[in-house]
């Protein structure tokens, strides 16, 4: 079968195993199978549960351009082989061969050219609604940590998303977060959306809170660098995300590898 995976053989044959007793395991997609099996599960995923409308929609798959240039990490349950979690990461050197990172087609992310060479981008994360007790996300961070400890890249980049079917409420709730957030960390670059969501103009006191996805970027240690862009699509507010490994708690460090 076609190899689809760009880093090493070594690392894309690599497989992590839970540390709970529950079977769950981490690799690599090395085959145009196995990413079917992933882009399924995200297309069940946000159709089901975000009422995406995907261009692909007639698949079944959730597919775009820069499936083929990223690497794909998936969980399966081993007791039946089924795919219950994914992210992707689009490494530096893919992202100058292609020609830039998803996070340009919402941003302008030229204050952050920088950091490129040191810059890898994650996205399309999702986890089987059975699946989302904390092993599975853990497991798929584990993976994460080591490829960009064997690449030695620092940052990583993203754009998370916030739905909109609540009229806004959890979108402020984050921009509150979001504000703060850049209020402590003033050296990281706010970048520009090219599609502004008015998020700044809400005014929702309504309890909501913050998507448990972007509570634990901030756990890490992430900033959320700027106003979110609109996602009609999605019918998301996507607010950019940047993370650098140098800044995570010390327990994080641990945990992961780092130290």
């Amino acid at each position: 079968m076609q190899q689809i995976s760009h880093v090493s053989p070594l690392l894309a044959k690599q497989i992590w195993h839970s540390p709970e007793s529950d079977g769950l395991q981490l690799r690599l997609a090395q085959t145009a199978n196995e990413l079917k099996a992933v882009q399924r599960l995200r297309f069940t995923i946000f159709t089901d549960e975000m009422q995406a409308v995907l261009p692909n929609a007639h698949t079944g798959l959730d597919i775009d351009e820069y499936d083929a240039w990223c690497e794909h990490f998936m969980v399966t349950d081993g007791s039946n082989q089924k795919v219950v979690g994914t992210y992707r990461i689009l490494l530096p050197e893919q992202a100058k061969r292609l020609g830039h990172y998803y996070s340009e087609s919402e941003f302008d992310i030229g204050p952050l050219d920088a950091l490129r060479p040191q810059m890898a981008e994650l996205g399309r994360s999702c986890i089987d609604r059975d699946y989302r007790n904390g092993s599975a996300i853990m497991l798929l961070w584990t993976g994460i940590a080591s490829m960009m400890r064997l690449g030695g890249y620092r940052y990583l980049l993203g754009c998370a998303s916030v739905s909109l079917r609540d009229d806004g409420a959890m979108a402020a709730e984050v921009w509150r977060e979001a504000q703060k957030s850049m209020l402590a960390n003033p050296s990281v670059p706010c970048l520009t959306p090219h599609h502004h969501y008015p998020v700044e103009k809400l005014t929702s006191t309504l309890p909501a809170r913050i998507p448990p996805l972007i509570k634990g970027y901030l756990n890490l240690g992430a900033v959320l660098c700027g106003k979110p862009a609109w996602d009609p699509d999605f019918n998301t507010a996507d607010f950019p995300v940047l993370l650098d490994l140098h800044q995570l708690p010390e327990r994080y460090k641990r945990h992961l590898g780092f130290l």
